[in-house]
């Protein structure tokens, strides 16, 4: 289950717009886990995610998920470091690469490619397969890259009211 996941799905928006779902707080806490990322989109900035108010009151940390800038190449790359503190077993494997990256087809679709590089890091690389999802855990990046296309498709993620 280690290894590098990859993970593609073809979105009817243009490339800066899902640029900004996905490095936006404002838009990033709307879909998937429903917690607000924050990035610094430079070399070395930093990467905050922060669990939502669910998870904090079944006693998650604040911060979900930390890492690093890598590369930032708006709207089409992003690469950075990625650590989920939800647990001690996720946080123990310590800092994962992970890419996005985004490509504008014919008909406003744009691709959208995740590359989880998970070498080392077999629970993370379940949660994120979205094994424990009966459990509770999400369908992994499965699951969040489907409402991401939601959203922007429809304007309502999955737990839209």
């Amino acid at each position: 289950m280690s290894g590098t996941q990859i993970y593609k799905v073809y979105i009817k928006a243009d490339a800066q717009r899902i640029w900004e779902a996905i490095t936006s707080p404002e838009w990033n806490s709307r879909y998937g886990y429903r917690g607000a990322t924050e990035l610094d989109l430079r070399p070395g900035g930093a990467v905050v995610g922060r669990s939502n108010p669910g998870m904090i009151a079944a006693g998650a940390p604040e911060i979900g998920v930390d890492g690093e800038v890598l590369e930032a190449e708006a709207p089409y790359r992003l690469v950075q470091t990625f650590r989920m503190l939800m647990d001690p077993g996720t946080a123990a494997e310590g800092f994962t690469k992970l890419t996005y990256e985004l490509k504008e087809g014919k008909g406003g679709v744009t691709s959208l490619t995740v590359t989880h590089e998970l070498t080392d890091a077999p629970n993370l690389a379940r949660v994120l397969a979205g094994e424990f999802e009966d459990m509770g855990a999400g369908g992994g990046w499965a699951w969040v890259l489907s409402d991401l296309k939601s959203l922007l498709e429809t304007g309502h993620a999955f737990d839209d009211e």
